[in-house]
């Protein structure tokens, strides 16, 4: 699926993040089989970045998603999930806050969590929640709905958003880190 470089006036743009994308991606996702793809896409990226570090230990990250309701963040949650091997339910964690996942993957160990944030009504909360400890684990961490949380995520590797077109999604993917570059060249 080609992808090329675009610009989009998402309200998460790039600009409401402390720092400038080091690279940015299109990606038209015209079905749910092409968001399946992407995500496992996605995933293989998250092998490649995790080999190619040798004996260093992964330092995680963290990936953004972001769009309206129907937009298909949980669908592509799940699609890279599957890729990367987690066979049982993927629950969206609406109600739990976060869903853990413990993978073993062709890369080795790794733990996922996947966070959902919508029903946050303060940034206090995510505070409160103690959910800042997932994130300095060398997990990947998957939030959807970010914003919930005001600043206090900082800036994310990946920020994933998705917007509904016509019958699709379009997906603009934003890098704000090396790791998080390297991921999404490969995708």
């Amino acid at each position: 699926m080609p992808a090329a470089q675009a610009r989009s006036t998402h309200p998460l743009s790039a600009a409401s993040h402390k720092g400038t994308a080091q690279l940015e991606r299109r990606f038209d996702l015209p079905d749910e089989a092409a968001t399946l793809a992407f995500g496992a896409r996605f995933a293989q990226a998250l092998h490649a970045v995790r080999q190619t570090q040798n004996n260093e230990r992964f330092a995680g990250l963290q990936v953004q998603l972001s769009g309206d309701l129907g937009a298909g963040k949980t669908t592509l949650v799940r699609a890279t999930l599957r890729a990367l091997g987690h066979e049982g339910r993927v629950r969206s964690p609406t109600y739990t806050l976060v869903e853990p996942y413990s993978l073993d993957t062709e890369s080795g160990p790794l733990d996922v969590y996947h966070f959902d944030l919508y029903r946050f009504a303060d940034p206090a909360e995510w505070a409160d929640a103690g959910f800042r400890e997932y994130f300095d684990r060398g997990a990947v961490c998957l939030v959807e709905w970010p914003q919930q949380a005001g600043g206090l995520l900082g800036v994310p590797d990946l920020e994933f958003a998705l917007e509904i077109e016509g019958e699709g999604r379009v997906l603009i993917a934003r890098a704000f880190s090396n790791t998080g570059k390297t991921c999404l060249e490969r995708c």
